[in-house]
């Protein structure tokens, strides 16, 4: 008998797309259970919470697969060039201002978010948060401060600046995954609700709605039954695109680090920028933008965003293997210091979003771009409407660069919050 958990890439591959293809058949019931089922959760939650279930229950392997980098580094390139083969760009510029603010207020609550947390656990259980020397925990929670505020680059970045004791870094990446699942699921959720979130906020949606419908209109005009000539040629833009993408981001990471000390040194504050996967989410992108300009935009028509959705949902399946919600009461106190944390990010976001009356659209997105970074935010973009996957991007890559930085500062602020 075959020794649990299964292991082999093929035949977690099977399971996750058993799972795909549960969620998708369910959810195409428009009568009974299911109707009401999928009207409370969304079909992107429910494919990111399956994979968790099998990996929860010990049926698979997260650690032993190579499914999330596969995921991570093919489809997902092939998926944003797909995705932005047909984008507006000028009507991308006229969201305007409000996309920006909500992505900096998702900043700045990571920041402040880590130092408080801190001190209210401090209160109940010092020891929690206590420590001394490589060993102090507020060192160890400034990776995840990095991989909030950027992603794993990021992450590492900290975890050589303040130096924390390797042996314990699993703790902290523990935290940083239930705890950011977690969230992200919160945010799926509300993705469903989102016209009555909007209208709670009292959001003027009206330049996303005008982008959606631009798109729409476009893709109905160039609308054809697809041919095998159209998935040859869609296989050759994406693809050659992500070969592209990876020749590029190697040797210009490469580049920068031989070139500029500031990014070879980890303990510097642009350190992140020499990270190959923020390059190759760039020049993937920067690839569909041109290509937009072309009449490959015309492929739209033949379903370029549909076989993009498809690879973004196997992306997703991939992430929701990586959640243990078994692993979620291992360590109860430092669990507790993540929820805190994020929920200070998430009520400064609400709180902002109320006063500029920004759409939930936005808030999600520039969350995301914050603590997903350029893997999650433009999923939960596409989400919302394909044509507004490119915002996720270009805010998950500012994530990147003002990630090491927020870090850094956030750092600080927890060493000076841990020493009061």
């Amino acid at each position: 008998m075959h020794q649990l958990p299964l292991t082999e890439d093929t035949v977690i591959l099977g399971l996750l797309s058993l799972c795909l293809g549960f969620v998708f058949y369910t959810s195409s019931i428009k009568k009974g259970f299911w109707k009401k089922f999928y009207t409370i959760i969304p079909t992107l939650l429910m494919c990111y919470m399956l994979p968790a279930v099998l990996t929860s229950i010990g049926l698979i392997s997260e650690a032993d697969s190579n499914l999330y980098y596969i995921a991570s580094r093919y489809l997902l390139p092939a998926a944003l060039v797909l995705m932005t083969l047909s984008i507006d760009l000028k009507a991308i510029m006229n969201l305007g201002s409000k996309a920006l603010i909500m992505f900096l207020t998702g900043t700045v609550g990571i920041v402040i978010g880590g130092p408080i947390a801190i001190l209210i656990v401090s209160i109940f259980s010092p020891e929690t948060v206590g420590g001394v020397g490589f060993d102090a925990v507020w060192r160890g929670l400034t990776t995840i401060a990095g991989s909030w505020i950027g992603g794993g680059a990021n992450q590492a970045a900290m975890l050589e600046v303040f130096q924390f004791n390797p042996k314990k870094f699993g703790d902290m990446v523990l935290i940083d995954i239930v705890v950011a699942n977690i969230w992200m699921a919160i945010i799926l959720l509300g993705v469903g609700k989102s016209d009555k979130i909007d209208k709670w906020l009292k959001a003027d949606n009206s330049s996303i709605t005008t982008l959606k419908a631009k798109v729409s209109a476009h893709t109905e005009k160039i609308t054809r039954v697809p041919t095998l000539h159209d998935y040859i040629i869609l296989l050759c833009l994406s693809f050659f695109a992500v070969g592209i993408s990876h020749f590029l981001a190697e040797h210009f990471a490469q580049y920068l680090e031989n070139t500029f000390e500031v990014i070879r040194n980890k303990e510097k504050a642009l350190s992140s920028l020499g990270s190959k996967f923020l390059w190759m989410v760039v020049f993937a992108t920067t690839v569909g933008i041109l290509l937009s300009f072309t009449k490959a935009k015309n492929y739209e028509g033949a379903g370029a965003s549909k076989i993009g959705g498809l690879f973004i949902y196997i992306l997703v399946a991939t992430i929701g293997m990586k959640m243990d919600l078994g692993r979620f009461l291992e360590n109860p106190g430092l669990i507790a210091v993540g929820i805190i944390w994020i929920s200070i990010h998430a009520g400064l976001l609400i709180l902002v979003a109320k006063m500029i009356k920004a759409p939930f659209f936005f808030l999600a997105v520039g969350s995301q771009a914050n603590v997903g970074g350029a893997a999650s935010a433009p999923i939960v973009a596409a989400e919302f409407h394909p044509s507004l996957t490119s915002v996720g991007i270009l805010l998950a890559v500012l994530g990147y660069v003002v990630g090491t930085a927020g870090a850094y500062i956030c750092g600080l602020l927890m060493e000076i919050a841990a020493n009061v």
